[in-house]
């Protein structure tokens, strides 16, 4: 069959993810006709799901629905699982022994329904879509076989990681990534493969998310592997912000890359611009590295030779603009 009119350009387009959510529900209605319908992203880790959009739903349903029993009652009835979509007739006792269906669903006069998960190409489990009837007769099988056709249309429109993913794609070189999330933990990046930096509570996670906090859209630095003294050498780091709004609960992504060109800048120097670059003194320098203050005086001079910058402040600009630095937060 056709996919709805419309359906595949607004979950392709650059809309805000409200936006469209909204836009697939008006599309998908035309081609599996519903009374109502809620459509909502899933929080595996959590089991939990986050309203996205709705369609002749009041606001108490739709704060129900996004509710604990709602969650609960979709995993009792498996329909947090890769399958075709699933109607109250399908299950093997009364629909009113969930509280979903008792407390909120009949008493707003709906009878009978579709609901189906939504699960991007990797399988990974990205929402949930509820078709709502006030008839009582189930919905006929062509009905559920147009919607399980469309549902990775309608997944990949949703997909919170998408233009995420997408962005990560820009960084060149990128080895490794992870989604990080409001709460400050870490999600996996579609496309890249984790490394033992990222883990959710390490020292780079918690200074990407807290660059993120400040407002930051892009920034890039350095950070060392194997301590702070880099005897595995540097990996550039990558912190980019979250286009979608707060309803998808990201705050960014970060991306580990190779560094190609330290123009010869060693480890200690790269530390010294870090500190260069939060406005310190040599003095207060010299005391965070348990330096002499002419050892940080003798490291700005190297700086400035290999930066090509007649002053520090110069060299910080450009050590900040192109990522030359260690941040203050290093490994220890």
């Amino acid at each position: 069959m056709t996919a709805s009119p419309g359906l595949a350009e607004v979950a392709d387009s650059t809309r805000p993810l409200s936006e469209r959510a909204e836009g697939m529900l008006d599309r998908l209605r035309r081609v599996v006709p519903f009374d109502a319908a809620w459509l909502a992203l899933a929080d595996p880790m959590r089991g939990s799901y986050t309203s996205l959009g709705s369609t002749d739903l009041d606001e108490g349903t739709v704060q129900y629905l996004g509710g604990p029993e709602t969650a609960r009652d979709i995993e009792v009835t498996q329909t947090d699982r890769a399958r075709p979509p699933l109607s109250p007739s399908d299950l093997p006792y009364p629909a009113e022994d969930l509280p979903t269906w008792a407390e909120c669903l009949l008493p707003a006069g709906i009878h009978e329904a579709l609901g189906v998960a939504l699960f991007d190409a990797g399988r990974r489990h990205v929402g949930f879509l509820a078709l709502f009837y006030t008839g009582s007769q189930p919905p006929p099988l062509v009905m559920r076989r147009r919607l399980h056709q469309l549902t990775p249309v309608l997944a990949r429109g949703i997909d919170p990681l998408r233009s995420l993913a997408a962005a990560a794609r820009l960084v060149r070189g990128a080895t490794a990534g992870a989604v990080l999330r409001c709460d400050r933990t870490t999600r996996p990046l579609p496309g890249l493969d984790g490394d033992a930096l990222l883990v959710d509570g390490s020292a780079l996670v918690d200074l990407a998310c807290s660059r993120l906090d400040d407002g930051q859209i892009f920034t890039s630095f350095l950070w060392p592997r194997g301590g702070r003294h880099a005897p595995d050498g540097h990996v550039r780091v990558t912190v980019l912000a979250s286009g979608e709004e707060p309803s998808a609960n990201l705050l960014g992504t970060v991306v580990l890359s190779r560094v190609t060109d330290l123009k010869g800048l060693t480890p200690r120097e790269l530390e010294v611009l870090g500190f260069l670059i939060e406005g310190c003194s040599n003095q207060q320098i010299a005391h965070s590295l348990v330096v002499a203050p002419r050892t940080v005086a003798a490291h700005l001079e190297h700086i400035l030779v290999k930066l090509g910058a007649p002053t520090r402040t110069l060299a910080a600009v450009r050590a900040e603009r192109q990522g030359l630095y260690v941040p203050l937060s290093p490994p220890p």
